[in-house]
C-alpha cells in the first residue's frame, strides 16, 4: 500500500517537473489577438466586394442588413453566404448578433439613419464616402459621435493610396517651394458604362439618395484629399459647373462636374466625370518651383528642375492599417487607435467635405460662386 502510494507521488512529481520544463522552454501561452465582429449594413454598394472578397482572419462577418432580394441572392451565389448571416432590420440584427462594429454598404442618404441607430449602443461605424448627401446630415452624424463617444470614419479608396501619403511628405520637405495649386481628375466613363449593378445605379443616379450624380460620387475625393493636404484649412469660396453630358443615360444627375476651391494664396481644381475615356483617380499638386504628379495608388513623377526634367519617384511603403480599411477599422476598436484631427478617415476632414460638396451643388444651380 506504502509502496502505490509513493510510486502515485513520484508520477505526479514526474508530470510536475515536465510541465515546468515545457514551461520554461515554450514561453507563456499568448492569448489569441480578438476577432472584429463586424456587421454589414447594405448589399446596394459596389464597394461591399472589399469586406466580402477579404481574406484576412482578424475580421469576420457576423451579420448582413438588406431587404433587396436581388442583391442578396447575387451575393450568396457568389460568396456562399449563409442564410443566417441575413436580418430586414438593423434591431433584428443588434439584438442577435450583437456586433462589435458596423461597415455601411447602403445608400448615402442612409448613412444618417445608420450613426442615429448604433451611436447610442457605442458600436463604432465606418461608412462608405462621401459621409452624407448634406452637411446638415454630416452634422448630426458628427454631433451624434461626439455625444456617444463612438468612432465614425469615413471610407476613400484613395486614403488606402501610397501615393497619397507620400505626396504629403514631399510637401513637408518643402524642395517643391510655396504650393499655388491642387489639380484633381477623378472618375471614370460612367457607372452604367463600367457595369455597376442595377441596385448600386438605382441610388447613385438619383439626386436625394446620392445628393447628386458625378459631383458627389467623385467630386469628395479632391476635397478629402486636399483638406487633408492642408491640415484643415477651409476654402474662402466654391464655384462649380456641373454638367449634363449624357442626358440621355443619366437624365436627374450630373455627370460632368469641376469644383473650384479657393483658397488665400491656392487654388485647388476637382474635376470629377462620369465622362472619363477611362478610370483615372490622380493628382497634380503644384508649388513655385515644380510639381508632383500621382497618377495612381503607386507611380508617381517629380519634377523638381525644368532642366533636369521629370523624375519617376517610388512611394515608401505604408503600413497595414492605411492599405486596409478594415484593420484600421480593427485598430480602432481593438487598439484605440484614434484618427488624427484632419485625416482622411476623421469626422473633421468630412464635415469640410460635405460642406464643400453643398456649396458646390449650390454654386452650380445658382452659377454663382459661394462664400464659405
Amino acid at each position: 500500500m506504502q509502496i502505490a502510494y509513493s510510486f502515485k507521488k513520484a508520477k505526479v512529481f514526474l508530470v510536475l517537473i515536465l510541465f515546468n520544463i515545457h514551461f520554461i522552454y515554450s514561453g507563456p501561452v499568448k492569448p489569441k489577438d480578438p476577432i472584429l465582429r463586424l456587421a454589414v449594413i447594405g448589399l446596394v454598394h459596389d464597394h461591399v466586394n472589399w469586406i466580402l472578397n477579404r481574406q484576412k482572419e482578424d475580421v469576420k462577418i457576423v451579420g448582413i442588413v438588406e431587404t433587396n432580394k436581388k442583391a442578396i441572392a447575387r451575393y450568396q451565389k457568389r460568396y456562399s453566404l449563409s442564410n443566417d448571416l441575413f436580418f430586414d432590420s438593423y434591431e433584428s440584427m443588434y439584438k442577435t448578433v450583437k456586433p462589435d462594429a458596423v461597415s455601411a454598404f447602403n445608400p448615402s442618404k442612409e448613412h444618417l439613419d445608420v450613426v442615429r441607430y448604433f451611436a447610442p449602443k457605442r458600436i463604432p461605424i465606418m461608412v462608405e464616402k462621401p459621409m452624407a448627401t448634406t452637411y446638415k446630415e454630416a452634422q448630426e452624424m458628427a454631433e451624434l459621435s461626439k455625444k456617444f463617444n463612438v468612432p465614425l470614419l469615413v471610407n476613400f479608396e484613395t486614403s488606402w493610396y501610397e501615393s497619397t501619403y507620400e505626396a504629403k511628405k514631399l510637401l513637408e520637405t518643402d524642395s517643391f517651394g510655396s504650393l499655388t495649386k491642387m489639380v484633381f481628375n477623378t472618375g471614370h466613363p460612367g457607372p452604367q458604362e463600367i457595369g455597376c449593378t442595377p441596385e448600386f445605379l438605382d441610388w447613385l443616379t438619383d439626386p436625394i439618395l446620392n445628393g447628386g450624380g458625378a459631383l458627389t460620387d467623385f467630386g469628395c475625393y479632391g476635397a478629402n484629399i486636399a483638406t487633408w493636404l492642408l491640415n484643415g484649412e477651409t476654402p474662402l469660396r466654391v464655384s462649380c459647373i456641373a454638367k449634363q453630358s449624357k442626358p440621355d443615360r443619366y437624365p436627374k444627375v450630373d455627370d460632368d462636374t469641376t469644383i473650384i476651391l479657393d483658397y488665400e494664396k491656392k487654388k485647388v481644381v476637382i474635376q470629377a466625370s462620369w465622362n472619363w475615356s477611362h478610370n483615372r483617380k490622380d493628382m497634380q499638386i503644384y508649388g513655385s518651383k515644380g510639381y508632383v504628379n500621382c497618377k495612381n495608388a503607386k507611380d508617381m513623377i517629380l519634377m523638381k528642375n525644368e532642366q533636369v526634367g521629370e523624375k519617376k519617384h517610388i512611394p515608401q511603403p505604408i503600413s497595414e492599417a492605411k492599405k486596409d480599411p478594415f484593420r484600421l477599422l480593427y485598430e480602432v476598436v481593438y487598439k484605440d487607435v484614434i484618427l488624427e484631427p484632419y485625416s482622411l478617415y476623421s469626422i473633421e476632414n468630412n464635415l469640410i467635405v460635405s460642406k464643400i460638396l453643398s456649396l458646390a451643388s449650390e454654386s452650380s444651380k445658382t452659377q454663382k460662386t459661394q462664400n464659405w
